[in-house]
Parts: C-alpha cells; structure tokens; sequence
C-alpha cells in the first residue's frame, strides 16, 4: 500500500498561531459577554420590578457621560485605522493608530473618573440606594475591563513603534483590537440602557 503525501499546504491560508488566537479571543470575549450581560440582565430585572425608577431624590446622570461615550466610540475608529495600516504594511498609520486609541482610553477612564466625582460630590454613592450601587457597578466593571485592556495595548502600542509588526505577521495588533471593539460595543449598550432608563 503506498503512502500518501500530504496536501501542499495553501500560501494564502492564515497562519496557523493567528487563527488559533483568534479563536482563542472570540472565547474569552464571549465569557466576557455573558459577564455583562448577566450583570444588565440583573440591572434590568431590579429595575423591572421597582415602584420608580430611577428612585426620588436621585440625581440626574452626568452629560458628560456623553463625552465619554464619544471617546471610546473615537477609539474604535482609531484601533481599527491602525488594523488596516498593518495590514497594508503601512508603519505610521499602525503607530498613530495605536497611539490614539491609547492616549483615547486613558481619556475615557479620566472622563468617567470625573463622572463618577461629580455625582458623590452631590452624595450620590453606591451606598446611597440600589440604584447607586447598580449604577457604580455597570461602569465600574466596564471602566476595570477598559483599565486591564490598556496593559495590552501599551505593550503592542511599545511594540509597534520597535517596528514588531508587519502586514504579514501583526497578530498582537489584531487580538487588541478585537478586545478594543468588544469594549466599545459594550460600553455603548450599557450607555443607552442606563440613559432610556434613568
């Protein structure tokens, strides 16, 4: 019986280590989505069978939650530019792109730290009702998952700028932006809920 010989393998195909981390990422961002939505879901049943909500008394949300949400929705644009400039060996827009999304992330935590001051400057706590402590919780969470995506992209942004990445290996870049992305839709859904219901 002869052997057979394998089949020449396709240059095109995606290497192997991109696909595998890929799939890698799509698992840790859906055990990551079924953490939020479990948390909404929460925030949403409570908020369901409350007499009003938000209760009597409580502050308005800041308007410049707004501004944060600009911000990371900027950042998204920004990673994604940084995506495609690899891709197409483009060095600076790789650079600059990281760069932005960065410096865009650092901004988003700043503007939601001063959100946050802003409303126990008029004693509104996590301590004050429920609705405080659900409030704190939601943006909290999402502002510790943004904080631990910097560490990563710090790290691909430092790399990038060493000249790690070429348009035909540049994985680091591609598994930042996915989480980037995740975050981005996130935050974006919790915005909109806290706002329709407050």
């Amino acid at each position: 019986m002869t052997r057979m010989s394998p089949a020449p393998l396709d240059p095109r195909a995606e290497p192997v280590p991109l696909a595998m981390g890929r799939l890698g990422m799509r698992l840790l961002l859906l055990a990551l989505g079924m953490l939020f939505a479990a948390t909404l879901s929460g925030y949403l049943a409570i908020r369901g069978g409350a007499q009003a909500w938000p209760p009597p008394g409580v502050p308005k949300l800041p308007a410049a939650l707004w501004i944060s949400t600009v911000l990371i929705v900027v950042s998204s644009v920004t990673v994604q530019w940084a995506v495609r400039g690899i891709r197409r060996g483009f060095q600076a827009s790789l650079r600059n792109g990281l760069l932005l999304t960065l410096l865009l992330g650092v901004a988003f935590l700043v503007s939601q730290s001063i959100n946050w001051f802003s409303l126990v400057a008029v004693h509104f706590t996590a301590r004050t009702n429920l609705y405080g402590f659900l409030f704190y919780l939601l943006t909290g969470l999402h502002a510790a998952h943004v904080l631990g995506g910097l560490v990563p992209l710090g790290v691909v942004t430092a790399q990038a700028w060493r000249g790690a990445y070429t348009a035909a290996s540049h994985s680091g870049v591609e598994y930042v932006a996915m989480y980037w992305h995740f975050l981005d839709v996130v935050w974006v859904i919790l915005f909109a809920v806290l706002m329709l219901t407050s």
